[in-house]
């Protein structure tokens, strides 16, 4: 089969596994909302591929559920039928993450065995492998943190699980979108940038950054619940600098422990981030450079903002907490698109 043609068909595969992990984390968001992601306290990699089968199995999972923090201080007196309900939303939660392994693992030895892949398309699909392992340790040390003495995990975890998560995600599309570069791009790879195309690149590249810290920032936000608490927009309390900013000493702990500080920072991060998308819309918008995704990223970016302000005023409604999470990572995408399309693409061999 020629080069061109392994390469889309490997470009389709990974779109197919970012379409996966989108997916993954928007059931991770509602089984976060919904309070489902303690129900199952033990990680059986082959095991667990099978929910509980029988009336007594059902009864032998429920009866270790009860156990554990959450049971005794939250959900005291659950019948079964509640702990079902809780359980099947965590269980789909670790079913599609082993689906989403085999999906990626399979015809990933296929291609080996069968395409001349190139070293260094190997080492970015093997290092995607690793950061699937990774992930899936992670998402369990997070489980696991809520184990112990409170019915919650860890923030911090929490905020890593869905960091990683992301970086996964854009790792998937950065590949995919270089494999569908036509030959006349990258006939251009080797072509330096000039001044002005550099420095768009760079402020898309900022951009970038800047959403990804804003979802991690809405990781510590979910982990500590702040969206329950100060749900009044623009204004804090009636302030624009509420007074219990920086209560924490040392004062650092504030953006990671304070939930009035954390809420406060993920609101102008967001802000801030909704402000560069647009300034680069508005400096693109005679080009046709990434021009499809500079008018997608605007508009995602928008919404985004009206869905963070409607989920904040309505203390996180379940529905609009998905919402918010899914778009945040639809923009992502975009942006890894956008500054994709700005820079110079190198030919996978």
């Amino acid at each position: 089969m020629p080069a061109e043609a392994v390469g889309r068909r490997i470009a389709t595969w990974l779109l197919g596994c970012a379409g996966l992990v989108f997916v993954m984390v928007v059931l991770g968001g509602l089984t976060r909302l919904t309070h489902s992601g303690l129900s199952i306290v033990e990680w059986k990699l082959v095991s667990g591929i099978l929910p509980p089968l029988s009336e007594a199995a059902w009864q032998a999972s429920f009866e270790a559920y009860q156990r554990f923090p959450e049971y005794r201080q939250l959900n005291r007196g659950m019948t079964l039928a509640d702990y079902k309900d809780i359980y099947w939303l965590e269980y789909l939660h670790r079913l599609l993450g082993r689906a989403i392994g085999l999906v990626y693992v399979v015809p990933l030895v296929y291609f080996a065995v069968t395409a001349t892949l190139g070293r260094a398309l190997l080492t970015k699909l093997g290092l995607l492998l690793v950061l699937g392992g990774a992930q899936g340790v992670l998402g369990w040390l997070m489980v696991a943190s809520g184990l112990v003495d409170r019915p919650d995990v860890s923030h911090y975890r929490l905020a890593a699980h869905l960091g990683l998560a992301v970086v996964i995600f854009g790792a998937l599309l950065w590949v995919a979108l270089d494999l569908r570069a036509t030959p006349s791009r990258r006939s251009r790879a080797t072509l330096p940038l000039c001044e002005g195309e550099g420095r768009e690149r760079g402020l898309a590249g900022l951009a970038l950054a800047l959403v990804f810290v804003t979802i991690v920032s809405g990781a510590l936000v979910a982990g500590l619940d702040a969206g329950l608490v100060y749900n009044t927009f623009p204004l804090i309390e009636g302030e624009w600098l509420p007074a219990g900013l920086l209560a924490e000493a040392p004062w650092y702990l504030n953006f990671v422990e304070n939930r009035m500080t954390i809420q406060f920072q993920h609101r102008w991060l967001a802000l801030a981030t909704a402000a560069l998308v647009c300034f680069l819309w508005w400096r693109g918008r005679a080009g046709d450079r990434a021009g499809r995704w500079r008018d997608i990223a605007l508009g995602l970016a928008l919404l985004q903002v009206g869905l963070g302000i409607a989920t904040l005023v309505l203390a996180v409604p379940i529905g609009l907490g998905v919402l918010h999470q899914a778009n945040a990572l639809l923009l992502f995408g975009a942006m890894v698109a956008q500054v994709h399309a700005l820079g110079r693409r190198e030919a996978t061999p």
